[in-house]
Parts: C-alpha cells; structure tokens; sequence
C-alpha cells in the first residue's frame, strides 16, 4: 500500500514561526493547507484508470473469474421485474441501519391512480448501541418488537400483511426472499449473523412475537429500494445510486450475462456492492495517509477501500484526521488539539454537509469546532472549509468514476451507441451536500461523454420503492399462477405422447385398410427411391402456391445440378376456369424451355403438385380440393395431369412428356434419398405439414400386387379429424379453428404448422391479457387484428441469440407496447406453443418408424427422414424437440434427420429419373 506522508510537512518537522506568537506565518499556513490537500486531488486520468478497472472487475464478478474478496461482487437481487404501474394494495416496508444506527417501519398504500402511492405512515426508532453490537437475536427481536409497536399504535390489524425488507449490507442473495449476510459495515458488528439467512432470522424474530401475521415477501437493499423509487417520464430508473452512510450502487441486468444464475431470458438487477472494490493498480495512487489511518482504526481494517474514501460513515473522520495533524503540526487552532477533536467519530456527516455550505457554512463550523473545545481564528475556519471541501470533491469524484463504469457497461451490453439513461439518486451527500451532486454530474459527463445520463432524486429515500418491489413480487406471483394455468393445457406428458403415438397408428392401419379414418394413406405410385444410377436430363414443375417454378435438372455420376425460373399465377387466374390456369402454366414452361435453348427437346417431366389428391398411378391424380386461395373451376374432381396434358395439345408445336405427378412431401424424400439410400421417409413442417414413408405392398389394400413397396401420401394434417384428439385441445386451438376457412377438418395441421401457430399464441396473449397478467390488461387493435402475430415471430423470439430487449423490438413492431415481464411471458406462451408442436410432430413421426420396424421385422430400425418447411428449417428449437420426441417414442429406431434441398423441384425431378431407369429395366 502507499507509504507516503502528507505533502509539506514530515513526522518531526515544524512550520516556520512568526516572531510574534511563535506560529507559522499565515502566508505560510495556507501555502502548507493547500499543498497537503493536493493529496485529495484525483486527476482525470486516474479517475478513467478506476473506470476501467473497476468495469473489468464488474464484468469478471458476472462470468464469476474473479472471488477476490476485494473485488466488486455484483450480487444478483433476484429483482427481475420493473413496476408496470398496475400494482396496488398495502404493504409493510422495514429498514434497517439505512442511515446508521436507526430502523424505520412504514405502511405504504399503493393505488391505481397516477399518483399511485398514498403518503406512506412511518415510524423512526434508534437502535441502541448495546444492541449494534450485541447478538444477532438481539437485533433482529428489537425489529420484531418496532414492528409490532408501529402496528399496534396504527391499529392496523390486517391478518395477512405483506413486508419488504430494506437491509443494505453486503449480502449473498439465493432468491428474493433468501439473503445471507456476508459481512457488517457502518458500525455494526452483531454476532452470529455473517453467514446466516437474515430473512429466516427476521421471520423467527416475528415468529417470537406472536403479535401479528407477517410474511416477509422480498429482501431488498437501500440501493435497489431507491431504483424502484424514481421515475422519468413516467419510466423506472435503469440504475440507482446511494451515497450516504455507505454507497452502493445497482441496476438492471440481463439475466443471460449473469452466469450466477444460469438462465437465458429475463433481466434482475444487480446490486454492484462497489464499496468492497480495492484494485491495488487503481487505488494506490488515490490513497492518502489518511485513508491509511482511517482504515487501520476500523472495525474491519482492509475491507470495503472504495467505500471508505466515499461513504459518510468516513468523510468526517477523514476530516477530523486532517484537523488533528495540521493542528499538532501548528497550523490550525494555535497548535492546540482538545480530547474531542482526538475522539474517533467526534466529526460526523452531518457536520461536513453543513460546514460547506456557502451561506452558513463558516459559523457553522464555528459552532462545531466550539462544540469539540476548539478557539478556532478567522484563518482556521477557512482552512477547515478548505479541508472539507477536498475530502468531499474526492469523493464525488470518485464515486462519479464508479458510476461512469456501470454506464460504459450499459452502453456495451445493450450495443447502444448513445445510451440514455435515468439515475435514481439518494442519501445525504447527494441530497444536502451543497456541492457533491454538481461535482459528480459535471465528472460522469466528462468519463461518459456518449452517454445521456438524468439524475433522479428520490422522495422517499427508497422507502416506497421497497414497497414496489414487494408489491411487484406479488404481482409477479399472481401473473405466474395465471400463465401456468393457461399453458398447462400444452404441457404434453410422456403417457399422453405415446397415446397421440398409438392414435396415429390405429388410423395408418385403418387408412391403408380402406376403412374410415382420418388418415387417407393415398398410394403415390412411387415404388422406389434413387439408388444413384440415375442419368439425364429432366423437367420439373412446382406448383403450389401463387408463385411457381419450372426447372431443369442435370442428374450426372454424384451430384444433380439444377437451373429455374420463377413464375407468377395472378390472381384472376387462379380463381378463373381450370383451362386458363393450365393454359398459363404451359406458356410459362415453353418461356422456359426457350430460355434454356431446349425448345423442340422432348424431356421427362415430374409434377410437384402441392394440393390433396387421390393418385390412381404415378402420372394420374384427382384433385380432391384447392387450398391456399385457389379456386380454379373445373379441377376437383379431375385428374389435374389429363389437364396438364390437354394444355400441352392446345399449345400447338409443344411436346412434354409428363411421366410422375409428386407432392411436395414425396418430392423432399427422393430429394434426402439420392443423397441418402436410407431415406425412406418425408416430412414437411412449414405452412402446412404433412409426411410420406415406404409401405410395404402388401398392406396398401386399394393397390394391387404383394410384394415390393409404395411411398404412401398419409395427408397427416387431417389427423384427429374424427375427433380422437379431442381431448389435446385447448380452447385456442377450438378458436382459430372456427376462425379458419375450414372448421373442423385439418385438426392436427392446426396445432403444428406455421399457418396457426402464430394464431394459437395470440389468442394466448388476448387471454392472458384480459386477466391483467399481459400488456397491463390493455387491449390493443394490434393485438386484436387476425394473423398480426407470425409463426416467424415464433422462430425470432425463441432464438437462443436475441436479447430479451430485441424480443420488445420484435413485438413493439406489432404495436404491442411491453414491458421486459411483458416480453418474458409471450416468450414462454411461444415456447409452450412450439414445443407442443413439435412433440405432437415427433409422436406421429414415432408411429411412422415403429410402423415400418414392425413391418420388416427388425429389432432396430436404421432409416432416415427427409425434411422441408420453413418451420422446421427456421425454428430454433423445433427440429431437436422432434428428434428428441421420436427417439424417446421410438427406442429401437435409429432416426436421422435430413434437411431437403429444393425437395419440391429436384424430387419431382429425381421421382421421374427413377421411374425411367425403372422403366428401361422392365423394357430390357
């Protein structure tokens, strides 16, 4: 540590005497003042030395790199929630040792109204010394005693009250309600506390009262009490700061950065605990021969450095140290020194704020230097406000350099070039020092130029905003009770995914029986998958939307490379007569072919036609019924390739030889099963979803034939159509239902694809919001418009890598203005919804291979499953929570996972390639 002396004078030396009284000339007296005050002058590079320490030492204290003792703790407070401005009721706040050796109980009201807080009553009471530094229980029954006291003489006898506990010493919190003391500051020193719980000491205490019912809700510090307090523009402060007794600082958080508690959304605040910070390469040069004095006659030497040249609890005796040398050494008080002046403690805070005021300041400092049995001159009393004013400007100085470095990392962790940023301010230094205020802002504009800082007094120096943490603790729990409830219902059990499983089965049976079932299990005519042997060049067409694509696709020895174009069906067409839609798709496919120079070429054509049909070959398929906003007349009901075909003769000097018709869910398994021979399955989670597998022959009864297999067309969506999956819906799956262009049919589709999932979480969000758990129960048109919420909004808000203020970004851009509790819960609401789905996904995945295991008679099935949809492709999660469910569902299957290529174009494509080579075999 520093050894150095005070400037000016050394231990044994004298200042020079005037031959009159035999003191120092007073020339020479403020000449000697001002140079051993120039200690207590902090430059602005050493104040930016601190910033930067004391940043690094925070940002390591939250990845836990640095248990230094002396290092900043940042102590999660287990607060993760701001005010919304719906909390009410009354609620119970004690304080202890705010202000030193005190304790006060107040009764907060909190109301609806703007103002919203009815003037709280309250209660003083001083804490005796026997009992600062006596036993634990002593304190804690004398704070069980002061509350029923106060409670008794308000005659307030509710049966249930709610308490918020101020207690604003260094503390390890496990939980809002669980805190234990790490160690004493500001003079107290009861035993049997450190390394307790002293909220379960608190609850024991009142227990042994056995006066009134106190449930004491959150454990909240002085600091974190004073945030809560202050507001700007009608919003919370982002950080609160107290320089009083002792000075502390905290702010909100990202719960992600914070690895203490393991979590990846929500925010706490966290309470800095910088008093304890004492980096030997930032202090050293700051630290005078005071500080050393100082902290070698403490109650705890070496401990709590930064605190000590700030917190009130010292400023005084940082004072009185400086009086007591410059008076041995014969410049104040002729010399002279009294057994006040050499009393530890004899100059308090109070005195310090009152010695520098301008106005008053002088004969205050008369008064007390009087009062400590000085005969102070006119020169002494202005070298004691010298003194005062160095320690104090200091102090500010200092404290503005620990502020700055929370703002710097502020303004880092929330990437933001300019922050703005509102400081809730309190404590005697900040509220009635006459300078310390100005110093500090004045400091942190020059350390944190790019950020926008306001300073926020408090009213109530924090006293309220225990209340309102207490008070938001309630909510919080309340709000939870609600979510939980509503989002049981998607919460799918182990026994409940397996029945979906055996659900599944029993309609696949009945499907391929020909017997009613909600599963059609349509034949695709597709008897195969590649084998890699396949050659040439191919056409493809993708129909299935009102946008479509006519491709070329070079299958050669180990890769297939593919050239398109996209066309567009404009709406009078698409809802105009069947010849026209086909007219126009044949025009777009000559386009093509002239485009490419392959006009008058004759090439195999493959078909991916994305609606429900009925195939009675593999170049044959009855359109059931148009989806997606078509409405072409004359096609249901007709095979849409004799239509095709038909177009073809009306377009005179065209030949095209269509050879397969394909969904898009067989197209994504041939696609996956070039690359993969094992590829026997396809699935499409996207707008809508469906799947195919390969069968064996002999169990598809509308088909001929007993040996080989077919890639049966399953429609999955339409499961649970006949009412078997009742009892998985919840009542806002029953509402986009009725909603929807077809009421009861597509039930499983409804709970899995990404045409519903957003509807499903926003008339989640409509509910939980008419119970005043969402949005403060605010209605909003945006909320209330059909389709506003996106599945992709789904995918966005569940990334692992968004922050939660990104999560805001995302939904304030739907003009539902949130707060991060807001944002919190439509978090969970979309990871309930998604998770559900891909659970639901993964069981009727599960029938699908144990089906197939069984049917070949395989102890283990190793098979792979080709995947398209921009759900399954896009959601963050969706794909392991299906994996994961199958795999659970379906032990003796070895499933992967394959993500398709242009399934669509390159399947339909490769579905003609094989029946060609399949064709030349039979002809060979």
């Amino acid at each position: 540590m520093n050894n150095t002396r005070p400037a000016g004078l050394q231990p044994g030396e004298s200042a020079s005497r005037s031959p009159q009284d035999g003191m120092p000339k007073p020339s020479d007296c403020l000449e000697i003042v001002q140079e051993c005050l120039n200690q207590f002058k902090v430059t602005r590079t050493q104040l930016q030395q601190i910033q930067a320490n004391l940043l690094c030492s925070m940002e390591q204290a939250l990845k836990r790199q640095d248990s230094s003792a002396n290092s900043v703790r940042m102590s999660p407070t287990y607060i993760g929630s701001m005010p919304n401005g719906t909390e009410q009721g009354d609620f119970l706040v004690l304080e202890l040792g705010t202000k030193g050796a005190s304790l006060r109980v107040l009764w907060v009201t909190l109301t609806d109204t703007k103002e919203q807080c009815v003037k709280p009553k309250s209660q003083e009471f001083v804490i005796p010394q026997e009992v600062m530094l006596g036993t634990g229980k002593q304190l804690f029954d004398f704070a069980a005693h002061c509350l029923s006291e106060f409670l008794d003489a308000h005659t307030l006898k509710n049966q249930y009250l709610k308490l918020g506990f101020n207690f604003p010493f260094p503390c390890h919190q496990t939980g809002l309600d669980r805190s234990t003391l790490i160690s004493w500051t500001k003079g107290f020193r009861c035993s049997g506390v450190e390394g307790q719980d002293v909220v379960q000491l608190l609850r024991e205490a009142i227990q042994r009262q056995k006066a009134h019912c106190i449930d004491v809700v959150a454990m909240v510090n002085d600091t974190v009490g004073l945030m809560m307090d202050c507001k700007c523009d009608s919003k919370f402060c982002d950080v609160g700061l107290i320089v009083d007794t002792g000075t502390n600082a905290c702010y909100m958080e990202e719960a992600r950065h914070v690895k203490a508690l393991d979590m990846d959304h929500g925010c706490t605040c966290i309470s800095i605990e910088w008093g304890s910070f004492c980096d030997e390469a930032a202090l050293r040069p700051v630290l005078t021969t005071f500080d050393h004095a100082l902290d070698c006659e403490s109650l705890d030497p070496g401990a709590q450095r930064f605190e000590k040249m700030i917190g009130g609890l010292y400023l005084g005796e940082l004072v009185r140290l400086v009086l007591v040398h410059f008076a041995q050494h014969g410049i104040l008080f002729g010399g002279c020194t009294s057994p006040a002046l050499l009393s530890q403690g004899s100059i308090l805070l109070e005195h310090v704020i009152k010695m520098e005021d301008p106005a008053t300041g002088k004969a205050e400092i008369l008064t007390v230097l009087q009062d400590l049995g000085l005969s102070p001159r006119v020169s002494d009393i202005e070298h004691v406000q010298h003194v005062c004013a160095a320690v104090c400007t200091r102090a500010a100085q200092l404290c503005a350099a620990a502020l700055a470095a929370v703002l710097s990392h502020l303004q880092r962790s929330r990437e933001q070039q300019t922050l703005h940023a509102a400081v809730a301010t309190g404590g005697r230094m900040l509220e009635k020092h006459p300078r310390f205020h100005q110093t500090l802002k004045e400091m942190v504009m020059l350390l944190v130029p790019e950020c926008d800082v306001s300073f926020i007094p408090s009213v109530d120096d924090g006293g309220w905003g225990v209340a309102m943490v207490t008070a938001v603790a309630a909510r919080l729990a309340t709000h939870k009770r609600i979510l939980e409830d509503t989002l049981a219902p998607f919460q799918l059990s182990f026994e409940q995914l397996k029945m979906v499983q055996a659900q599944m089965r029993t309609a696949m049976i009945k499907g391929l029986q020909g017997e009613a079932s909600s599963l059609r299990m349509l034949p695709t005519y597709v008897r195969a998958t590649p084998d890699g042997s396949e050659r040439g060049d191919f056409l493809a067409l993708d129909l299935g939307g009102t946008n479509f694509r006519v491709l070329l696709v070079r299958v050669v020895e180990g890769s297939v490379q593919i050239t398109n174009q996209v066309y567009s069906i404009p709406e009078h067409i698409a809802q105009g007569s069947g010849e026209q839609l086909f007219d126009h798709i044949v025009d777009c496919i000559v386009d093509f072919q002239q485009s490419q120079g392959l006009s008058g070429h004759n090439l195999p054509l493959g078909f991916t036609f994305s609606f429900p049909c009925k195939q009675l070959g593999l170049d044959q398929a009855i359109l059931l019924n148009w989806t997606k906003g078509f409405s072409a007349s004359g096609c249901e009901g007709q095979d849409v390739v004799n239509l095709l075909r038909e177009a073809i003769k009306r377009k005179q000097g065209v030949e095209l030889d269509v050879v397969a018709i394909v969904n898009d869910t067989v197209g994504t398994m041939m696609s996956c099963g070039y690359d993969d021979p094992r590829c026997e399955i396809g699935l499409i989670v996207g707008t809508g979803t469906n799947a195919c597998y390969m069968e064996e022959l002999q169990n598809v009864a509308s088909v001929e034939g007993n040996s080989g297999r077919m890639c049966i067309n399953m429609e999955w969506g339409a499961f649970g159509d006949d009412g078997t999956l009742g009892m998985f819906l919840t009542r806002f799956d029953d509402c986009v239902d009725q909603a929807s262009i077809n009421p009861c049919k597509q039930r499983f589709e409804k709970m899995i694809s990404g045409m519903y999932l957003g509807e499903i979480v926003r008339h989640i969000l409509l509910h939980l919001t008419s119970l005043g758990a969402l949005f403060r129960g605010q209605m909003t048109q945006g909320l209330q418009t059909r389709d506003i919420f996106k599945t992709k909004f789904l995918s966005e808000i569940e990334s692992d890598s968004l922050a939660l203020r990104q999560v805001r970004a995302i939904l304030e851009n739907l003009g539902l203005p949130l707060t991060s509790d807001d944002a919190l819960m439509v978090l969970e609401v979309c990871q309930a919804v998604s998770r559900r789905a891909a659970q639901l996904c993964g069981a009727g995945m599960a029938a699908v291979v144990e089906k197939m295991r069984e049917n070949r008679g395989l102890q283990e099935l190793t098979v792979s499953v080709g995947v398209d949809g921009t759900l399954y492709k896009l959601h963050p999660h969706f794909s392991k929570l299906v994996s994961a469910t199958v795999q659970k569902l379906a032990p003796h299957c070895k499933v992967t996972f394959l993500q398709s290529e242009d399934g669509s174009g390159k399947g339909a494509a490769l579905v003609t390639a094989v029946a060609c080579r399949l064709a030349q075999r039979v002809s060979v």
